[in-house]
């Protein structure tokens, strides 16, 4: 039995292998299939959640490790009425996403940094995001992005 929080839920589950890696766990016992597979060592990013507020790859981290502390996943990042989060918004502006597949990463990623750094550098952008790989490219519409939401998210004083 595993006792998981995620997306402020809680879950009991029947896993037998403790080893199992939490994406799977999230995509084939939660239904939660916006944490995406993509390398299964830890590389891309794609399957990037957060764990207690800090981002985590979650091919990576068996289920077992995940007891006891807060997961949330790409589901989670709108706010409880489906207003999206000033991030996702800023994707769209900018025509972030083209294939689309690494995106679910890249957002969470993007909004643990945020939530440490409202007022990130090019740098700064650039650090947080390095684990998190975009096949299509677009890496500059991703710093742009996360600028707007920085901005975005400072005007309303921190409010999504």
């Amino acid at each position: 039995m595993v006792r998981l929080d995620v997306n402020g839920r809680q879950h009991e589950l029947d896993i037998a292998d403790g080893s199992t890696p939490l994406l799977w766990v999230l995509r084939d016992q939660l239904g939660l299939v916006g944490t995406k597979f993509g390398c299964g060592g830890g590389y891309c990013g794609a399957c990037t959640v957060h764990i207690d507020g800090r981002p985590v790859r979650s091919c990576l981290m068996p289920v077992s490790a995940a007891e006891g502390v807060a997961v949330t996943t790409i589901e989670n990042l709108a706010a409880p009425d489906k207003t999206l989060h000033p991030l996702q918004r800023a994707w769209i502006e900018h025509d972030v996403p083209q294939c689309g597949y690494c995106q679910a990463g890249q957002l969470m990623s993007a909004a643990a940094l945020l939530a440490r750094n409202a007022s990130p550098s090019d740098a700064d952008i650039d650090s947080a995001m390095r684990g998190n790989l975009c096949r299509c490219g677009t890496y500059q519409r991703i710093r742009a992005a996360i600028h707007s939401a920085a901005k975005a998210i400072n005007a309303t004083g921190g409010e999504s």
